[in-house]
């Protein structure tokens, strides 16, 4: 019975290792042909496994779905060869668009620009480009302007399982973040 189990945690880990995306639950219990008992059971043992200080893996939720990360201490020696895996880094002017629209969605480019006090247009195209935002619908005001939110892939490219993981800011940073009303 232990070769089982010990089989079918290999089977999950194998999964992991080869799936480009984080993968649901369900798409594990689909692609292993395991019941659910079974994949959150292997799933748990495998936390336990990546806990071991030798271990530089960890198992991590990112957007709803399971994948093998590198433990976090270890990316101040890992990040200079292997990054961001989507396209390497965003400007102080980029991640500065991205934190407003991030702290602040859904937005609107006329607000960020009231924000931040410059124009917006290329940051947004820029980010939009890069699938770390997408429209998210148009505020009820004349003129109906789009608004702007967060993806999925910026979930992933920071390593969230949702917003709601964004670092807490202190009054001073929450402050800078918000529109003049």
């Amino acid at each position: 019975m232990e070769y089982q189990i010990e089989t079918e945690i290999a089977v999950i880990e194998a999964i992991l290792f080869l799936e480009n995306e984080p993968v649901t639950t369900e798409n594990l219990i689909q692609i292993s042909q395991l019941s659910e008992d079974v994949v959150e059971a292997a799933l748990e043992a495998l936390k336990e496994r990546y806990t071991d200080p030798t271990c530089g893996l960890e198992l991590v939720q990112i957007t709803g779905g399971w994948a093998l990360s590198p433990k976090k201490e270890l990316w101040s020696v890992l990040k200079e060869r292997y990054g961001k895996q989507n396209g390497g880094k965003l400007s102080k002017s980029a991640m500065e668009t991205l934190s407003i629209i991030a702290y602040q969605q859904p937005i609107t480019r006329a607000e960020i620009e009231a924000i931040r006090g410059v124009s917006a247009d290329n940051m947004v195209r820029l980010l939009i480009e890069r699938n770390l935002i997408c429209e998210k619908g148009r505020k009820d005001i004349p003129g109906k302007p789009v608004q702007y939110g967060t993806t999925k892939e910026f979930l992933k490219f920071f390593g969230l399982s949702s917003i709601a993981d964004l670092p807490k800011l202190d009054e001073t940073e929450s402050e800078r973040f918000e529109l003049a009303r």
